[in-house]
């Protein structure tokens, strides 16, 4: 198996969870930094870090928690920019678990290299905003809308592995329009699946928000002749 003793951009580990990873025992593995500057980010420390933790210690974990867990999350600030992540995915699908990426696909030549090894089982992926307002919602250059859209259509077409799109909302930043434009969107690029919506919680952010004054309307973006959506965190 492929190791690496130095630091490798690993911020932290969670030994367990039934929530990140649908219908898998799993852990977390968080990579520090991002590429993005999402101001309702959770993760400012994870963000603004460059990860210290080694991979060996890291696998050294999943070897000893064979046969107890099923899954692992490779999760963030965000994981494909780690110039290693396709060796360590190999890694742990050797020992037998099942591999979920969560990501903000900006990084479609990565998440190629994972689908043509066959390493991926689950991918939950952030729809961040329609371009018209993706710079506004990352806090970063427009362009970076068109690589992820490069990554949804290469994932809505690989029906061996599962996906999840989300989004998460505050409504100083999207509101119901920009919902209805995001799941039309998904609807012309073939997307079957459901469609989250993730209300924000307020607490310690990247971009330091103020609670939302008003919550989006459910009912109004929650309509069967675009794609089926479920709300999260309402």
């Amino acid at each position: 198996m492929a190791t690496c003793t130095k630091p490798v951009g690993v911020y932290s580990l969670t030994p367990f969870t039934q929530l990140d990873y649908p219908g898998e025992l799993a852990c977390i593995v968080w990579f520090a930094g991002c590429n993005l500057r999402c101001a309702y980010c959770h993760n400012p420390e994870m963000v603004r870090s460059v990860g210290i933790k080694p991979w060996d210690e890291i696998l050294a974990f999943l070897q000893q928690r064979q046969g107890r867990l099923t899954g692992v999350v490779f999760s963030g600030g965000e994981a494909t920019l780690h110039p290693h992540l396709v060796s360590f995915a190999k890694d742990v699908k050797a020992l037998g678990y099942r591999l979920k990426l969560d990501t903000n696909g900006t990084r479609p030549d990565v998440v190629q290299a994972l689908v043509a090894e066959g390493l991926l089982d689950m991918v939950a992926m952030d729809y961040k905003a329609p371009r018209p307002k993706f710079k506004q919602v990352t806090g970063l250059r427009e362009s970076l809308w068109d690589a992820f859209g490069t990554t949804l259509d290469l994932l809505i077409h690989q029906s061996q592995i599962a996906l999840d799109i989300r989004t998460t909302v505050h409504t100083d930043l999207l509101n119901e329009i920009d919902i209805l434009a995001i799941q039309d969107d998904l609807k012309q690029r073939g997307y079957t699946g459901t469609y989250h919506v993730q209300n924000y919680r307020h607490g310690e952010t990247l971009g330091n928000l103020e609670p939302q004054k008003i919550i989006l309307n459910q009912a109004f973006v929650a309509t069967p002749r675009k794609v089926r959506v479920a709300f999260r965190n309402f």
